[in-house]
């Protein structure tokens, strides 16, 4: 329970649709009693402040809405549905007098999440049997579902649709619907969330009997579907938020971001303050120091703008400054009080009209500074409001009081005349409030309130800024396995390539000798897609001589030495019964009394980590370390989970943990990067010697879809190849440069045995679509040769695919001009002008062409080169030396259906 408690502190605000008097005592709380010695023995701390006000209205059957920053917690309904539960009088109509709750979670991570923390409910609740559904998309699946007897169901909006086309009597036994995140809900599954709403409205109608029917909504934010929610599906509803922001919306508080220069702030907020006298208006101006206090009081002074000020330096207290504010209102002045954000609290202002953030608000004093207005925050419902420092029952039961009647201001530069009638929050926008502008944005989205075009411009350059920031982090693992991160402001890692890292350390040419069909051996299985192992050569493979020597060297009780003093990325020995591993070490923790200590390593030739003891590292020759690290990522593309969920159901990843791990497969390689590459298909085999042959046992991706809880996903491909487009090309002899520098370095520190980094720089790979400049001393001359050659005109962006007889260039360039290609036996010069720009592509081809025989024909948007093949057959690669321009055509590829079977090699 401590995981759930620990919510971050409430400030006791509360917001109200009808008076709820809190129960913040377990002992009296609206509980059975076997519950209250369930949570006590769980060590629960509750109820917290939120829950002091929404287990009552849940325990009384009502239908509830509840806000907070609480609103993950599961703990908000339990414990009072629980006890809904136990109460066997209110289900008599119903058979076996049992009632139904369904909890409708956002994703199968939360419903397992709930349906644990049911199960710990057991031994307090004796009419407790809570079902976990998740269902996959076979038909069969839902049909073989028995939900006889079962209290509690916890599933998501998919899986209950399915399940509903086989059970549809399942809504007529239900009693209370829960809606867990309802903003999570409504904003992934909102067709699938109102349909259910629409269907359990319908089989309330035509329930037979006096059965209990209630709706629980529990969120973190307001959404514009709650509003249809309470009106169209709920009943006189209990709305209870703690989240002052978002009583801000409900309490249509107009939100008003008003561009301006730093400057120019003092200026802006006196035509803020050009008010018709007539209106007694009652205004807060904000800001975030006392100094801002006296000069903005100083500038209102001089324009006959009567105010007030409140600091902690200001010689009235707090008790003054009220009484004042009241008197002025009261008098028929308007009223005006500059303060400092510190003051807000020791004032408990609540009846402020208007607050004008002359300061741009962090997340914690926008909400203080909105809570000034809570006086007026309105639904056109009754509204209690209960605060920690006043305590009051305010009702305002229609319309709107205490509010600007008129109010003249400029909005993106012009001056507009507007009537309003609800309370209004006017936020000075400047050139240096950078940090919380995404907030911001994010908050006026859902309030629906107009947004200036400035607010976009400086949120999408913070954003940009964070992402520069982010850039040393690793690639985003959803970004690799998916080719897309739905939430990329809060996600720690990197969304774009850095040549530096994803591309340092490329797959070797040989360990890809034809990308039509690589061997791979699974070792480590991350999920049901990704996984690490190592890429096998059909003949000799390096590894397999290279394992049986170290573990003959080993063998040796005199050869193993242990290390003395370990390093941080340097390479050591370690035996595992009769298995020698090269291992590297991550992170080296302090020694203990015992001169011993715990070390995070990872297996460079499998991929993954482990804690050992520093005394079982070994040392390893340098004949061991020559050969860089085997261990590859590997990506099974076009499949991802159903539902659009962000992670595979653990069902899919232990199946395939089961089935794949240690076996040997085929696979196309359809891209890399790096390290890292994608497959398209990747097909279990097993080997018949004496026939010479191979068996294809199963294809991974069909394997996924056949449980059911994988979709087809045919645009992944195509997402990977938009994320490596945005690499930086290097067009300019100084980044070359830079390259040729770095890899001159790493060639001359390869002849130390010791230093393995670099020596692992040296692996590049044949078809990827992104790669750096080779490491070879003659190619880099070559392709700075090149290069600089070409600094007389950009080079254009080019794909290829091939068959057996030619090979297809599309030169993207649009209307080219004055083109001219030239052919010859391993070489194609192109050049053209496109819009004033000349365009020159020089290329070294792999392997000899037919000159004459070879086309190129210009069309609007390319230029389509076509190869005579001197040879008949497949080119493991295009060009000689390695270009960032050239990138392979997966759209044309051949032999990417999944069926299609592996040629016997």
């Amino acid at each position: 329970f401590q995981n759930f408690q620990n919510v971050g502190e409430e400030k006791n605000f509360v917001f109200l649709s009808k008076k709820i008097e809190p129960s913040s005592v377990l002992e009296t709380a609206p509980l059975f009693d076997g519950l209250k010695k369930e949570l006590a023995w769980n060590k629960f701390s509750g109820p917290t402040f939120t829950e002091s006000y929404c287990w009552p209205p849940v325990a009384w059957g009502s239908d509830v809405v509840v806000i907070s920053h609480q609103g993950k917690d599961p703990l908000l309904y339990i414990p009072p549905v629980l006890t809904l539960l136990q109460l066997e009088r209110d289900y008599r109509a119903l058979p076996n007098m049992s009632g139904v709750s369904l909890i409708l979670c956002p994703g199968w991570k939360k419903a397992q999440l709930v349906f644990d923390l049911l199960k710990t409910f057991r031994k307090g609740c004796k009419r407790l049997h809570p079902m976990l559904i998740i269902l996959g998309q076979k038909k069969e699946a839902a049909s073989q579902v028995e939900i006889r007897g079962c209290e509690v169901v916890v599933t998501t909006p998919y899986n209950l649709l399915r399940l509903l086309e086989h059970h549809t009597g399942l809504l007529c036994r239900l009693c209370h619907l829960v809606l867990d995140e309802m903003e999570v809900l409504f904003s992934d599954t909102t067709e699938q969330v109102l349909t259910i709403l629409d269907c359990y409205k319908k089989a309330t109608a035509q329930a037979q009997g006096n059965l209990p029917h209630q709706i629980i909504a529990v969120g973190t934010e307001w959404n514009k579907h709650i509003t249809p929610l309470i009106k169209d599906f709920m009943n006189d509803p209990y709305i209870v938020v703690t989240v002052v922001e978002e009583a801000a919306i409900l309490g249509d508080v107009h939100q008003v971001v008003q561009p301006c220069m730093n400057s120019n702030r003092t200026a802006e907020l006196l035509k803020i303050l050009d008010f018709t006298q007539r209106n007694l208006q009652k205004v807060l101006v904000c800001t975030d120091s006392a100094t801002e206090v006296e000069m903005i009081h100083k500038a209102l002074r001089s324009n006959s703008v009567v105010a007030l000020k409140k600091h902690k330096e200001s010689k009235c207290n707090a008790r003054c400054v009220l009484e004042r504010w009241r008197k002025m209102h009261y008098s028929g002045t308007p009223a005006v009080l500059v303060l400092t954000d510190d003051c807000l609290q020791p004032l408990g202002i609540t009846d402020a009209t208007c607050v004008i953030h002359f300061s741009f608000p962090s997340p914690g004093v926008f909400g203080q500074r909105l809570q000034c207005m809570s006086d007026n925050f309105c639904t056109g419902i009754k509204v209690w409001v209960n605060l920690d420092w006043v305590m009051l029952h305010w009702i305002i039961t229609g319309g709107y009081i205490n509010v600007f009647q008129n109010i003249s201001y400029y909005f993106q530069g012009s001056a507009v005349g507007q009537e309003h009638t609800k309370a209004m929050s006017v936020i000075l926008l400047t050139e240096n409030n950078a940090c919380q502008a995404a907030g911001i944005l994010h908050y006026l989205k859902r309030a629906e309130d107009e947004i200036p075009e400035e607010l976009h411009d400086l949120a999408a350059r913070v954003l940009e800024s964070e992402e520069d920031e982010k850039f040393s982090r690793p690639l985003c693992a959803s970004l690799k396995t998916f080719g897309i991160c739905r939430n990329r402001t809060e996600c720690p890692d990197r969304h774009q390539i850095n040549l530096s890292i994803d591309v340092a350390q490329n797959i070797a040419d040989e360990m890809i000798e034809t990308p039509e069909r690589v061997t791979i051996l699974p070792l480590l299985i991350v999920h049901a897609t990704n996984y690490f192992g190592r890429i096998v050569k059909k003949q000799k493979d390096p590894y397999t001589v290279l394992a049986k020597e170290m573990n003959d060297y080993f063998k040796a009780p005199g050869n193993r030495i242990s290390v003395n003093t370990m390093e941080k990325s340097v390479f050591y020995g370690l035996c595992e019964g009769a298995i020698c591993h090269r291992v590297q070490v991550v992170e080296t923790p302090a020694k203990d009394e015992e001169n011993v200590c715990k070390v995070t390593i990872k297996y460079i030739d499998e991929g993954r980590t482990n804690q050992v003891n520093s005394d079982q590292l070994l040392h390893l020759p340098a004949e061991f370390q020559s050969l860089p690290p085997q261990a590859v990522e590997i990506i099974v593309c076009r499949v991802k989970p159903i539902d659009n969920e962000v992670e595979w159901n653990p069902k899919v990843t232990d199946h395939i943990n089961h089935k794949i791990k240690g076996k040997l497969h085929h696979a196309k390689v359809v891209h890399t990067l790096g390290k890292t590459v994608w497959v398209d298909p990747m097909v279990g085999v097993t080997s018949l010697p004496a026939m010479k042959m191979w068996i294809n046992e199963y294809n991974i991706r069909s394997e996924i879809l056949s449980m059911g809880l994988g979709a087809d996903y045919p645009e992944h491909v195509g997402e990977i190849q938009k994320l490596c487009r945005q690499m930086p090309v290097l067009d300019h002899a100084q980044n070359l440069e830079h390259f040729t520098r770095e890899d001159t370095a790493g060639l001359k520190e390869a002849s130390n045995p010791q230093d393995t980094s670099i020596q692992e720089n040296s692996a590049e790979s044949c078809n990827s679509s992104v790669t750096p400049p080779s490491n070879d001393v003659v190619q880099t001359k070559e392709a700075e040769d090149s290069t600089v050659h070409q600094q007389k005109g950009c080079h254009p962006q080019i794909k290829w695919f091939q068959d057996d007889m030619t090979v297809t260039l599309k030169v993207q360039i649009l209307r080219a001009a004055d083109s001219k290609c030239e052919f010859f036996k391993e070489k194609v010069a192109f050049s053209a002008y496109s819009e004033g720009k000349l365009y020159v592509a020089e290329l070294e081809l792999y392997q000899s062409i037919i000159a004459e025989k070879s086309t190129c024909v210009i069309k609007d948007t390319e230029a389509v080169i076509k190869l005579a093949k001197e040879k008949k057959g497949a080119w493991c690669k295009l060009l000689k030396n390695k270009n960032l321009h050239v990138s392979l055509d997966f759209e044309h590829w051949e032999e990417s259906e999944d069926e299609r079977p592996f040629t016997i090699g």
